[in-house]
């Protein structure tokens, strides 16, 4: 009697993780497709660019992310079959199907989300949080299946005959000899503890040493200056800052090496600035927008602006700086 109270408290403690990950993983499908549709290319919310923002500083993924946000169209194709993945994962996963595939869905999709945005977060480190706990939570539910109000165990009580099966047991539900693998799962369990403790410390600094959070204050990368004649032209990318909303640029100068102004824009000037002016890279785009230069987090652009009564200025020391509204500036010397 006692070892069947205790098996009941575990299967209900197994099922509130079961219904609570599934949630979170359906509920992003629901968010994208249902409440709001998403995935609808060059529409404010296009969750390409979310995707977009995790570029800068994503850990052992980023040529990927970059191939992806250079190509539109494959980025489109994998954002859907993503946000489907998800979708079926998490509401699996809330009926009980298949728990164990499911959970090694979990597994991945949690690995990912950590690799690729586990450094944003603006108060609570909150996409590590998310990827970190999916892991264990994939993990666990792996070993666990699903042994009270799932499908899985509603097979099993109508004794279907694939419920019989070995392999069954290994993507659905039911009781699995594990202890032959006890040295491989204490294996995984170092793996994720060790990779919440390296991710924490790489993205954070939450180990030791300087806390730090990338998702704070804007900052712009400014290369490939260049200066022929009558035109200037720059690369920026926004590598770090909140993800929400973008820099707002209010300010582009030019000084030579007696620090002359040769060039003088204020926000107001940047907020008229010709989209032919800017050439951007990704999906996220820099853009004027009514009072500033908007650069969103990810994004990355050449610049080219005219200089007018300047001849000749192929030769000689010059400064470049570039100033956000929070008061910001970064400078970049020719």
């Amino acid at each position: 009697m006692q070892h069947q109270k205790t098996f009941n408290a575990a299967s209900i403690a197994a099922l509130a993780l079961r219904l609570v990950v599934g949630w979170t993983y359906f509920s992003a499908f629901w968010r994208r497709l249902v409440l709001e549709n998403k995935l609808i290319q060059d529409e404010a919310g296009y969750i390409g660019e979310k995707f977009n923002h995790f570029l800068p500083n994503a850990l052992g993924i980023k040529p990927v992310i970059e191939y992806l946000v250079t190509h539109p169209d494959a980025l489109w194709i994998n954002m859907v079959a993503f946000t489907i993945i998800e979708g079926i994962v998490g509401l699996a996963m809330i009926l009980g199907l298949f728990t164990r595939l499911m959970s090694i869905g979990i597994f991945l999709l949690a690995f990912g989300i950590l690799l690729a945005s586990g450094w944003i977060g603006t108060t609570c480190l909150d996409e590590w949080q998310i990827g970190i706990l999916g892991l264990a939570s994939g993990f666990t539910l792996f070993l666990t299946g699903s042994s009270y109000l799932s499908l899985d165990a509603y097979f099993m009580q109508k004794n279907l005959r694939f419920t019989q099966t070995k392999w069954f047991k290994i993507l659905g539900s039911g009781e699995l000899n594990l202890f032959p693998y006890k040295r491989i799962l204490l294996a995984v369990v170092v793996f994720i503890i060790g990779l919440t403790l390296f991710t924490n410390q790489y993205f954070h600094g939450g180990v030791f040493g300087t806390l730090h959070n990338k998702s704070v204050k804007p900052k712009l990368e400014i290369s490939n200056l260049k200066i022929d004649r009558n035109e200037i032209s720059f690369e920026v990318f926004r590598v770090e800052g909140v993800d929400v909303y973008g820099s707002f640029l209010i300010g582009i100068s030019l000084q030579d090496a007696a620090d002359n102004y040769l060039l003088q824009l204020n926000g107001s000037d940047l907020a008229k600035l010709s989209p032919k002016t800017i050439n951007n890279h990704y999906v996220a785009k820099i853009k004027p927008g009514a009072h500033s230069l908007i650069i969103p987090l990810g994004a990355k652009a050449t610049i080219r602006i005219p200089i007018f009564g300047q001849p000749n200025l192929q030769n000689g020391h010059y400064t470049l700086t570039l100033t956000d509204i929070s008061g910001l500036v970064w400078t970049a010397h020719l």
